[in-house]
């Protein structure tokens, strides 16, 4: 299969948030689709990563973290191997949402 433009661009977003931003950059003219979505599958990770672990830090959870991380890690996974394989999969049961509240991601 053909690669799809913005590829390059569509794995970038998934390492870090600074990666997300920088393929925001990237995507900026030309428009890419595919690029686009997997941008907001990508911020959406991490926004909600970085949101957990924000309550996390006050709470007593101990093994919380631990949920927290596999969860991640599976998430950005999945999502990183639909990008290198040339497919728009949304993430299960959020990755709906992330397409719709992240309309603003161009």
């Amino acid at each position: 299969m053909e690669n799809p433009k913005g590829k390059t661009a569509a794995i970038i977003a998934y390492f870090t948030l600074i990666g997300s931003l920088i393929a925001l950059s990237m995507n900026a003219e030309p428009k890419h689709e595919f690029a686009r979505f997997h941008t907001r599958q990508a911020f959406g990770i991490h926004l909600v990563f970085h949101g957990l672990a924000l309550v996390f830090s006050t709470t007593n959870l101990p093994y919380a973290w631990v949920v927290l991380y596999m969860v991640f890690f599976g998430f950005w996974l999945f999502a990183l191997f639909g990008a290198l394989n040339n497919q728009k999969k949304e993430l299960p049961l959020i990755g709906s949402y992330f397409q719709k509240w992240f309309t603003f991601i161009p």
